[in-house]
C-alpha cells in the first residue's frame, strides 16, 4: 500500500483554540502526523510518496467538492488578516460572530466586506484556528487525497493519505472541527470522476470511524445516490460537532436512503463498537459500491483527551481486517486522534491489520 504525505502539513500550527469556553494550547498538532509517518517507516508498511499532483489538477478537485466563494476565502484569508492589523501576523485568526441557520433572522448569501464577518461566515465553531500555512497546508492534503484516489483507480487495493490539518469536519463552503478542505469527499469524488486513463468508481461508499461525526462530508453529499455516507460516532446529544450525526438523517431528495448514522454514547467499548461497525458494513455490501473510503479517525482510543470511547491500540489491528472484509478497493485519510504519542500505533496497527488480510 502506498501512502501519500503532506510535505508542507506544518506549516499549519495553530497557536491557540476555543475550547470549552477557554483558550488552550491547540489538540491538533503537527507531532499526530509525525508520529504516523515514523510508525510507517518503523514497520517498512509499504511505500511513502509525495504526491505527484500538479496545482492546476489539485485546485480542479477541490472545486469539485468546494464552493467557489468559499475557496477564494480560504486562499487568501491569511493576507487579509495581516492587512487589517500588521500585528494579526502574530496572532492566528479565529472566528467570533456567526449568522444563525434561520435565513430571516441572518442572510448568508450577501458576503460581507468585513473580514471578520466573512471568517463567521464560513466557519462553525471557534476550534479552528486559520495560520499563516493553513491554505497551503490543506491544498497540498487534498493533492494527497487526489493521488490516493489515482491510486486505486490504477488498480491497488488500498491506499493512504496522510496529511493535516484532517478533513472530516469541513463542508462545501464551511470549516470547522480543525478542518478546512474535505479530504475524503475529494478522494470520493475523485474515484467517482475517474482517472486520466479512464478507470471511475460510480458508486463509492464512505465509511467514517473517527469519534466525531463526518458532518462536512455528510452535508457534502446529502442529496445524492451515488455516494453512500456512514459514521459510528459520539451522540450529537452530548457530543461534537452536536447539530448534526443524529439517526434519523437519512439523506433527501435524491440521496434519501443514502446515509446512514450511528451514533453510541460516551463510554463506549470495543464489543458495542465492533457491532455497531458490523451495521456498517451490512450496509455497505448492500449498496454495491465499487470503492470505499475510509476517513480514518483514531480518537476512538481510551486515551484521546478530548473524545469519550474505549478502544485500545490492539483493538485497531481488528478494525482494520473488519473493513478489509469489505473487499472494496479502499481509500484511508487521516482524520482524528489527539493522543499524540499514540496515535502512530494505532493508525499503523490499523493499517497493517486491513493490509494482512487483503
Amino acid at each position: 500500500m502506498k501512502t501519500f504525505h503532506n510535505p508542507h502539513h506544518a506549516l499549519h500550527q495553530g497557536r491557540e483554540e476555543m475550547f470549552r469556553g477557554r483558550l488552550v494550547p491547540c489538540h491538533e498538532v503537527p507531532a499526530r502526523l509525525d508520529h504516523v509517518l515514523a510508525e510507517l517507516q518503523r514497520r517498512a508498511l509499504g511505500s511513502l510518496h509525495t504526491p505527484p499532483i500538479s496545482d492546476a489538477e489539485c485546485e480542479a478537485a477541490i472545486a469539485r467538492v468546494h464552493d467557489p466563494r468559499y475557496i477564494r476565502f480560504l486562499a487568501g484569508a491569511w493576507d487579509e488578516w495581516v492587512a487589517m492589523d500588521p500585528e494579526n501576523a502574530a496572532r492566528d485568526a479565529l472566528p467570533s460572530v456567526w449568522p444563525l441557520g434561520n435565513k430571516h433572522a441572518f442572510r448568508n448569501d450577501a458576503l460581507p466586506l468585513n473580514f471578520a464577518a466573512r471568517l463567521g461566515l464560513f466557519s462553525f465553531d471557534s476550534g479552528s484556528p486559520l495560520t499563516v500555512g493553513t491554505w497551503v497546508a490543506a491544498r497540498a492534503g487534498a493533492a494527497c487525497a487526489l493521488a490516493a484516489a489515482r491510486e486505486v483507480l490504477s488498480g491497488e487495493r488500498a491506499a493512504f493519505a496522510l496529511t493535516r490539518p484532517p478533513g472530516h469536519h469541513a463542508g462545501p463552503d464551511f470549516f470547522g472541527g480543525y478542518c478546512f478542505l474535505n479530504n475524503a469527499a475529494i478522494a470520493a469524488q475523485a474515484l467517482i470522476d475517474g482517472s486520466v486513463g479512464g478507470a471511475k468508481a460510480p458508486r463509492v461508499a464512505v465509511l467514517d470511524v473517527d469519534f466525531h461525526h463526518g458532518n462536512g462530508t455528510q452535508t457534502i453529499f446529502y442529496e445524492r445516490p451515488d455516494v453512500f455516507t456512514v459514521s459510528l460516532h459520539g451522540d450529537p446529544a452530548t457530543e461534537y460537532p452536536f447539530f448534526l450525526g443524529h439517526a434519523d438523517e437519512r439523506g433527501a431528495g435524491a440521496g434519501t436512503g443514502f446515509n446512514l448514522n450511528l451514533p453510541l454514547p460516551r463510554g463506549t467499548g470495543f464489543a458495542a463498537w465492533c457491532a455497531a461497525l458490523d451495521t456498517a458494513i451490512n450496509a455497505i455490501d448492500h449498496f454495491n459500491a465499487d470503492a470505499l473510503v475510509v476517513p480514518m479517525g483514531l480518537d476512538t482510543f481510551e486515551g484521546d483527551p478530548i473524545s469519550g470511547f474505549t478502544l485500545k491500540s490492539e483493538d485497531y489491528e481488528t478494525v482494520g481486517r473488519m473493513i478489509a472484509a469489505v473487499g472494496l478497493p479502499t481509500v484511508f485519510t487521516f482524520e482524528g486522534g489527539y493522543a499524540v504519542a499514540e496515535v502512530g500505533v494505532n493508525a499503523v496497527n490499523l493499517l497493517e491489520g486491513f493490509c494482512r488480510s487483503c
